[in-house]
């Protein structure tokens, strides 16, 4: 369940428009994705569901205030989802991946400055890859994680753990 956007700016200068919109895609685009499918796996009494955060539900960033919320307000949504769909078989799991390398992360970590900033905050001193994510998601999607539910698993190369 991926669903997200943030725009970057000082909150001193976010509008009503940027809140509502980031709000709208981000946190409803989550809930009401999870719910549609959550009701076709109450239907067939089994299921998983990963949704998509990240470490921003963690951290504080600044200029990045609203993004970080509805970050961990899906974090929270994660858990409460996982205990009320629990007893019809359904895990739901996030996964809350660091900046990763990808066209939406080009711009931001093209800033040589920032993009050391991001390194130095990182213990294993790198930038994530697209299958590092994806394979966390297979795996919460698994049998494997059959007894997961409610958790969101951090792929962060250790920042949250500093």
């Amino acid at each position: 369940n991926n669903t997200g956007l943030g725009p970057s700016n000082l909150a001193e200068n976010v509008t009503e428009e940027d809140f509502d919109f980031t709000l709208s895609v981000n946190l409803k685009g989550t809930f009401f994705v999870s719910q549609e499918v959550g009701r076709q796996m109450i239907k067939q009494k089994s299921g998983r569901i990963v949704n998509l955060s990240s470490q921003a539900g963690f951290v504080a960033l600044p200029t990045e205030s609203i993004y970080c919320m509805t970050k961990a307000a899906i974090n929270h949504l994660t858990k409460c989802l996982a205990v009320e769909w629990a007893q019809h078989g359904i895990t739901v799991n996030a996964v809350a991946p660091t900046f990763i390398n990808t066209p939406g992360t080009a711009k931001a970590l093209g800033d040589k400055e920032f993009h050391k900033h991001v390194l130095s905050s990182i213990p294993l001193g790198r930038i994530g890859e697209p299958m590092e994510v994806a394979g966390a998601v297979v795996f919460l999607a698994s049998p494997a994680a059959a007894l997961i539910t409610g958790d969101t698993l951090l792929i962060d190369g250790g920042w949250t753990a500093k």
